[in-house]
C-alpha cells in the first residue's frame, strides 16, 4: 500500500515553540496518582476503528486529560 504523504508537496515553516514557562514534557502537567495507571508512565493514545477506517484517536495525559481527535474521510472513501 502506498503510504498517504508519499508524492506530496512539502510546506517550508518555521517550526512551532513553547510558550515562554513551559518545556517540552509538560512542565505544567503534574501526573495524577490512580490505580490503574503505572507509575512513571506517559501518556497513551488509544485507536477507535470501525471496520478498517480510525475513526477517533484518544490522547490520555499523564495529569489525566483526555483529549479526543475525530478523524474524517471524504464521502466515499
Amino acid at each position: 500500500m502506498k503510504p498517504f504523504l508519499q508524492g506530496k508537496k512539502s510546506l517550508q515553516a518555521e517550526p512551532l515553540r513553547l510558550p515562554a514557562g513551559l518545556s517540552a514534557h509538560g512542565a505544567s502537567c503534574k501526573p495524577r496518582e490512580s490505580a490503574g495507571s503505572a507509575k512513571g508512565s506517559g501518556p497513551a493514545v488509544e485507536v477507535v476503528k470501525e471496520g478498517d477506517k480510525i475513526v477517533r484517536l484518544v490522547v490520555t495525559c499523564v495529569c489525566g486529560e483526555r483529549v479526543e481527535v475525530e478523524c474524517l474521510y471524504p464521502a466515499g472513501s
